[in-house]
């Protein structure tokens, strides 16, 4: 099976590849600068900027049976406009072209930040409220593709991601600027008061998840990729320093709650789960 992958060179895109890779899957990795793809990878590199294709956009990234869609710009500034204006256009255009195209299967990466400002263990099946452009915006393409699916039918998931963790992450992530505080051998990181609840996962699951989803040409409409376990930033920081044997100290309240989150969310996973439990069922018929 041929899968391509959108944003190959990102933090979630080359875990993806490298899953792929494992899977021994054929894979087409989409980037705009082929010079970031590690000599490493086992896959073909399609070079292309997804806001400049035109028609014969499927065959130019190589037929692929299945697209993992990644690709996003604009982060980590999720109110900035840019994703209503620029993004959401460009991102429609691109995969609306594929699926005229004939692609069979597209797996498309969502955000947690659709339900907005909602509390508690977050269900697909919940009305999406996004306080950001940036969950608006995600939203609304996943609203245009389900359009888009009446007229030309294909197998959809739109995998709500959650919060991850692991090697390559952004530096503006608290797990990358807590790595580097202890880099620069600092005594002390400087956080909030960490009593949030979220939901982590670590990337390596996330990937393979990603992966299990689009060689199986799942067609799942909404599912929450997460953990189903809230933790508060405070003990998962804490596990992060215990894990790996670092030694700083944590100085809390340095920095307000973002006005953006609520205090408390996490993804429901009883989709996911069934999901899973099936999958496993057709493995020993």
């Amino acid at each position: 099976m041929k899968v391509a992958v959108t944003g190959a060179t990102g933090f979630i895109g080359s875990h993806v590849v490298a899953e792929l890779s494992r899977r021994s899957a054929e894979t087409i990795a989409v980037v705009r600068d082929a010079a970031r793809i590690p000599e490493e990878w086992r896959c073909t590199v399609c070079t292309m900027d997804i806001s400049e294709t035109e028609d014969e956009t499927l065959a130019s990234i190589g037929s692929p049976d299945a697209v993992i869609h990644l690709a996003w710009g604009g982060l980590p500034n999720y109110n900035s406009m840019r994703h209503i204006e620029t993004e959401l256009p460009c991102q429609y255009r691109f995969l609306s072209r594929l699926v005229k195209e004939g692609l069979r299967t597209l797996l498309v990466a969502g955000t947690c930040f659709e339900y907005g400002m909602q509390y508690g263990p977050l269900k697909e099946d919940y009305e999406a409220r996004p306080s950001t452009p940036y969950g608006y915006a995600k939203n609304a393409l996943r609203v245009q593709l389900e359009y888009l699916r009446k007229e030309y039918p294909f197998n959809f998931t739109w995998g709500r991601l959650f919060y991850l963790y692991g090697e390559g992450q952004p530096p503006s992530t608290i797990y990358s600027q807590l790595r580097e505080a202890v880099r620069q051998g600092r005594e002390c990181f400087d956080m909030s008061g960490g009593e949030q609840l979220r939901d982590y996962l670590p990337i390596e699951d996330a990937a393979s998840l990603l992966v299990d989803l689009a060689l199986k040409e799942t067609d799942a409409g909404v599912l929450n990729v997460a953990s189903g376990c809230p933790v508060s930033i405070r003990s998962l920081v804490e596990r992060w320093i215990r894990e790996n044997g670092w030694e700083i100290q944590l100085n809390f309240g340095c920095f307000p709650y973002p006005a953006y989150e609520p205090m408390a969310f996490w993804g429901d996973v009883k989709k996911l789960s069934d999901l899973k439990r099936g999958t496993e069922h057709e493995k020993t018929l």
